[in-house]
């Protein structure tokens, strides 16, 4: 008796470390916005097929075929009552497998209010290099060397709606795929062209394709925002083909291993203590 119930509380404690870990990953496939482990996350498109799961510390991995417009993202919405500045420096600390086929972008993305923006810091492209439209001119930041660009989107998606707004663009002149992106840098010399940010509304690590198809695997996610931190790295071998101009700030989750190891050990004494009883008892 005494062995059958420690093999019930091995198998009771065995499902309780799987779904644990299943409860560690969430699969997004529709148009989506929420929060997941003090990120927010969005997933939006226009049509075609794209998913993306959302694996923990502000990672994901998505996937999408023959899209339409579809974008990825994980990151911090604002409640659109301070600039940049009044919430403080913003950077981001990122590592991607990125393989897209056709035009894509792996990028820093957001918007402000009042005036409402919608900006990109591109990382890395695929086919088309983004925007195709005449330079206001380079700046350096974070070691990289990207080109400034103003744009106008007519009668298009936004966060509010179908609106006319301005994009701003720094684009990399080469292509980057882990590394740190000095968000609040980038705001700076924006603004220092002439370009406003309003209100903040958000910042997000963003996969982006168009007409494309392809998969893309965040290994790394740390965003700080004036004092707060959050975010991890997946593992630190996930970074070792990234070009990088830092060292990775995150650090690998064991938490699953160590609960998983711990189960089966107490998991095994129980069970033995259970058959030592029930052999003195013959």
């Amino acid at each position: 008796m005494r062995r059958k119930i420690g093999i019930i509380l091995v198998a009771v404690i065995t499902l309780g470390f799987c779904v644990q870990v299943s409860a560690a990953s969430e699969k997004i496939t529709s148009n989506e916005i929420g929060e997941f482990e003090g990120f927010s996350y969005e997933l939006w498109k226009d049509g075609g097929d794209g998913n993306m799961t959302l694996t923990g510390g502000g990672n994901y991995e998505c996937e999408w075929n023959d899209s339409g417009n579809v974008l990825f993202r994980t990151g911090k919405k604002f409640d659109q009552t301070k600039t940049h500045d009044e919430l403080g420096g913003i950077s981001v600390d990122y590592n991607v497998d990125y393989n897209p086929d056709g035009n894509s972008y792996l990028c820093i993305y957001g918007w402000s209010v009042d005036p409402l923006v919608e900006f990109y810091v591109v990382e890395s492209w695929g086919s088309w290099r983004p925007p195709g439209a005449a330079s206001k001119g380079t700046i350096e930041i974070d070691g990289g060397t990207y080109d400034v660009y103003e744009t106008t989107r007519t009668n298009q998606p936004s966060i509010q709606g179908t609106k006319t707004f301005q994009q701003y663009w720094s684009v990399r002149t080469d292509k980057k795929t882990g590394g740190t992106v000095s968000v609040s840098e980038h705001i700076k010399a924006w603004e220092e062209m002439g370009m406003e940010l309003g209100k903040m509304y958000e910042v997000a690590l963003c996969v982006e394709g168009y007409k494309s198809s392809g998969k893309a695997n965040v290994t790394q996610h740390v965003m700080t925002i004036g004092d707060d931190t959050i975010g991890e790295a997946v593992s630190t071998a996930a970074t070792s083909n990234a070009n990088t101009d830092n060292p990775d700030t995150g650090k690998a989750d064991f938490a699953p291993v160590v609960f998983g190891a711990l189960v089966l050990a107490v998991g095994g004494l129980i069970y033995f203590l259970n058959a030592k009883l029930g052999a003195d008892k013959k």
